[in-house]
């Protein structure tokens, strides 16, 4: 797919003026972070086209040189590089003015629970957290645990934690979804492969301007908390449960000693709970069509399958099996299943535009 040399133009010209209101000095506050944000996402674009752009005029030079019998030689090699090249360059700069899901450089709401397989899925839920946290250390992420409920044998019943950094929602969303495990459990004493399951949720967080919440919409209740496994019981009512009234939304927090730290962690569920059924309602078909591409995100899919016993890993919607489940659920092998679906995301979304 070639883009237009007056695009090319359009894209350097827009980027040049960008850069001049950048170093200007005259943002302040909005338009300065507005700015910022134009700027961070344009600059990849600019970048490859520059790129396109000088490859073209190169290659449109040494052609004129062809009819020189002196220069002919030289000018055939040189352009033979760059006429291999600029395809690939072509092909970068198409991926890097596809549209993007406006939530991609948010910080996401990781949502992990339990679900098939009784105490092995918990446990298998706890694996799936901490291959989460070292990928996003991996990343330069921050994970912070918002809200979870322990499986007395150790691993989560369920773990809401927010993710934060650069481009969080953009690689992790497509790890919605259902995450199966096969395992012999350490509690199996004829080692008989048991199959477990755990869902994962992947919610982009919002800023607070992007969904209001009106006070009179929310039912607070609270409550005493207790911790599992004779750990410490509350003696306060700090336990949050908070219903927003007119979708029916229930979340609770329990793990903060204070109640007014409860109620912070659970309104910042609450917000990006409903953010996503705003972004699911008003993106439509758009939606659909993107969530087609690598599989629905819908959290009753099936989209990974953890073999222990041969020591794979197959993501069911791209068909990738790769041979490295120690890699990959400790985390930084993680990288490479990541990487795989935003390549497909990226090849099927281009396709269709050229159809």
């Amino acid at each position: 797919m070639q883009v237009p040399a007056e695009r090319l133009d359009q894209i350097a010209h827009r980027f040049a003026e960008l850069e001049a209101r950048m170093a200007s000095g005259t943002l302040e506050g909005d338009a300065f972070v507005q700015a910022s944000r134009d700027y961070a996402e344009l600059e990849p674009v600019a970048r490859v086209a520059a790129e396109v752009k000088s490859a073209r005029e190169e290659i449109a030079g040494l052609e004129e040189m062809l009819a020189d019998p002196e220069m002919k030689a030289m000018a055939e090699e040189e352009l033979a590089d760059l006429r291999e090249r600029l395809p690939e360059a072509e092909r970068q700069l198409a991926i890097a003015m596809l549209p993007r899901d406006s939530a991609d450089n948010k910080p996401a709401m990781l949502e992990i629970r339990a679900g098939t397989g009784g105490d092995e899925a918990a446990l298998f839920a706890g694996d799936l957290f901490r291959m989460y946290e070292r990928y996003a250390a991996e990343q330069g992420w921050k994970v912070e645990p918002v809200s979870m409920n322990a499986s007395e044998v150790g691993g989560f019943k369920e773990i809401v934690a927010n993710v934060a950094g650069n481009g969080v929602f953009a690689k992790l969303k497509f790890e919605s979804g259902v995450h199966r495990v096969q395992r012999v459990p350490e509690t199996e004493s004829g080692g008989r492969i048991h199959t477990s399951a755990a869902t994962v949720a992947v919610l982009p967080e919002p800023d607070e301007v992007d969904v209001q919440i009106d006070a009179g919409d929310l039912k607070i209740d609270t409550y005493r908390a207790s911790g599992a496994g004779g750990q410490h019981v509350n003696t306060t009512d700090s336990a949050i449960r908070i219903t927003h009234l007119p979708t029916g939304t229930v979340v609770t927090c329990q793990d903060a000693r204070s109640q007014h730290k409860n109620k912070e962690k659970a309104m910042q569920v609450l917000r990006t709970r409903l953010y996503d059924a705003q972004r699911e309602a008003t993106q439509g078909a758009e939606a659909e069509a993107r969530r087609a591409m690598v599989g629905s995100g819908d959290r009753s899919e099936r989209i990974r399958t953890y073999n222990f016993p041969q020591g794979r890993v197959t993501d069911h919607r791209i068909g990738l099996t790769l041979h490295k489940l120690p890699e990959i659920i400790a985390g930084p092998g993680l990288g490479e299943l990541v990487d795989a679906l935003i390549a497909e995301d990226e090849a099927k979304r281009l396709a269709a535009l050229s159809e």
